[in-house]
């Protein structure tokens, strides 16, 4: 339950470090690539000794690991634009909940059984989302950013399933830390390959406090997705159940402090949309403890 709260705070984190990247001008793009080699010195540092060399020639991991690496980036840039366009709670919401594209892949490819909570939940699940995604009265910085929010829905939920299954099926000896932190290196170096292409044709400029920004970022950012994937197998949980908790908890955290700490506008569309969110993922949690 401890490795499961803590994800959770550093889910939580996430968000709001993105929201103060705005006041202070930092870079989002530099940020995310000297985050991610930060997350890879954590999972190296931490967790180096657990690698075993018999890991190279047991599953196919390593080609889960290079779409997780580019799911990462490619996500992870985005989360942080949508943060600052669409504001900590909507952007929160849509990554969370897409939760729902995760559940509907564990029942056709999983085989589990369709219940009508799972039904109910799945479906109060893409309501909430387009209730809390799409509201009538929009500003000037949002107006054009709501696609920001879809694909985040459906982004995240291939890869919150495809760590899930890697977890499930295709490690073999190599633990979840270190297949995190290899993930997360590989997004760096992707990352470093553009930052230096756009510096090289001064479309960037590289400046310190990126990095600093970025250090900042990686931590939360590792144990975020390194304690989840702990959670499947530590909480004894099934794993819609362990994922259920994980994103009504963060949805939750993350609209709180988007309300409370930067003032972020709760329209009665929105506070219909979360409640509505809230709802799914309680279903889907009571489904998944009958299962």
């Amino acid at each position: 339950m401890i490795v499961l709260l803590i994800a959770i705070l550093s889910s939580s984190v996430i968000f709001v470090i993105f929201k103060l990247f705005a006041f202070y001008k930092i870079d989002v793009f530099q940020a995310i690539v000297f985050n991610y080699f930060t997350a890879f010195t954590c999972g190296v540092l931490l967790y180096g000794s657990e690698w075993n060399s018999a890991a190279l020639t047991i599953g196919n991991w390593p080609y889960y690991m290079v779409i997780c690496a580019i799911l990462f980036i490619s996500l992870f840039i985005l989360m942080g634009l949508s943060s600052q366009r669409n504001g900590v709670a909507m952007t929160s919401t849509a990554n969370k909940m897409s939760m729902a594209m995760s559940m509907l892949l564990m029942i056709f490819l999983y085989g589990e059984d369709i219940t009508l909570l799972k039904i109910a939940g799945i479906s109060l699940a893409f309501i909430g989302v387009l209730l809390v995604s799409f509201s009538k009265e929009t500003s000037q910085s949002e107006k054009g950013a709501h696609w920001m929010l879809l694909v985040l829905f459906v982004g995240s939920g291939m890869l919150d399933f495809i760590l899930n299954f890697v977890q499930k099926y295709e490690l073999g000896v190599l633990t979840p830390s270190l297949f995190s932190a290899f993930g997360f290196g590989i997004a760096g170096c992707i990352g470093l390959s553009i930052l230096i292409v756009q510096i090289l044709k001064k479309k960037a400029t590289f400046a310190f406090r990126n990095v600093a920004a970025g250090i900042i970022l990686g931590i939360p950012n590792y144990f975020s997705i390194y304690l989840l994937m702990q959670s499947y197998t530590a909480t004894g949980w099934t794993d819609s159940t362990v994922l259920a908790i994980n994103n009504v908890a963060v949805v939750i955290l993350s609209v709180l402090v988007g309300y409370f700490a930067f003032k972020e506008n709760i329209t009665l569309r929105k506070l219909i949309g979360l409640i509505v969110a809230i709802s799914a993922i309680i279903l889907i949690y009571v489904a998944g403890l009958k299962a």
